[in-house]
């Protein structure tokens, strides 16, 4: 039996609940030269939750790794391009991180909003972004809050209105119910919402093809990070592999195909404008859809 088939079974004994069956199935797929089964006997063996963004190092060693480098490259020349176009005076940032892909992006553009907004519940990566957004030197004014975009919308917003609104990789951690609320907030309050996120393909969950199509991907995504491969894979693949393999353990995300983020938008009361495909990353193709 090959790496990927005792992956694959790994996987559907986690659905099963099953942890000590699935830990002999990576061990064995370890043993047949696959580092995802490597990190996932030991994932399995020492952690205790499935938390994903709690270790901001693994993050960040992540996303500034292996084939994010050229992503966040082609998607902050891509929000550049959009400011100079629109021309925003004021900008709204929903789950900015650490200001990965709005730092460059506002550094290339020649249409530097006069107000910038950033919500981020990671209070490590909100202080990360303004530290970035310090240290460029340019002149706008920033405002942070240290929410998740539910809070926001909620309880912070207060009645302000932005000329654009952007959410990169963000909005896919919201379950379906509450994004739908959000991207109703957004609709409210926004003249133009750009969404990056995954055209990623759509398999019955827990079936044997979506199993297998996520052991195929994490193992591409693992072997592109090196000496750094076990941070990142213990600290945020691993969690984010576990959440979706056997979500009712404590699922981290919801991704769709391209197409159903854009019904999901026309819901909310967005009128659909473009897609435009921005890298083809190991995941899954990174699209940056607008809307308003």
């Amino acid at each position: 039996m090959g790496s990927e088939q005792l992956l694959v079974d790994a996987l559907s004994a986690l659905r099963n609940d099953d942890r000590s069956a699935a830990a002999k199935y990576a061990a064995a797929a370890a043993e047949e030269g696959s580092r995802l089964g490597a990190e996932l006997a030991l994932h399995l063996d020492t952690a205790t939750d499935r938390a994903v963004y709690d270790q901001p190092a693994a993050f960040t060693t992540f996303v500034r790794g292996g084939g994010n480098v050229e992503l966040y490259e082609r998607l902050s020349d891509a929000l550049a391009r959009r400011y100079d176009q629109l021309r925003p005076a004021t900008l709204l940032d929903v789950g900015c991180g650490d200001g990965l892909a709005l730092g460059p992006a506002l550094e290339r553009t020649a249409q530097i909003p006069a107000t910038v907004d950033v919500v981020e519940p990671s209070a490590a990566l909100l202080d990360a972004a303004k530290a970035r957004l310090a240290e460029s030197g340019l002149i706008f004014e920033l405002r942070t809050w240290h929410a998740t975009a539910q809070d926001f919308f909620a309880r912070l917003a207060d009645g302000r209105r932005w000329h654009l609104a952007q959410s990169t990789f963000a909005l896919q951690s919201l379950p379906p119910d509450e994004r739908a609320g959000v991207l109703r907030a957004l609709r409210e309050t926004t003249e133009e919402l750009v969404l990056a996120e995954f055209d990623t393909p759509e398999y019955p969950e827990g079936s044997p093809e979506h199993l297998r199509s996520l052991v195929t991907r994490y193992e591409r995504g693992i072997a592109e990070y090196g000496a750094d491969a076990r941070l990142v894979a213990q600290g945020f693949m691993l969690p984010m592999l576990l959440g979706q393999a056997a979500p009712t353990g404590g699922r981290n995300n919801w991704e769709h195909p391209a197409e159903q983020w854009r019904r999901q938008l026309g819901e909310a009361g967005f009128t659909y404008l473009t897609t435009e495909e921005i890298a083809d990353y190991w995941w899954a193709p990174a699209v940056l859809i607008r809307a308003r």
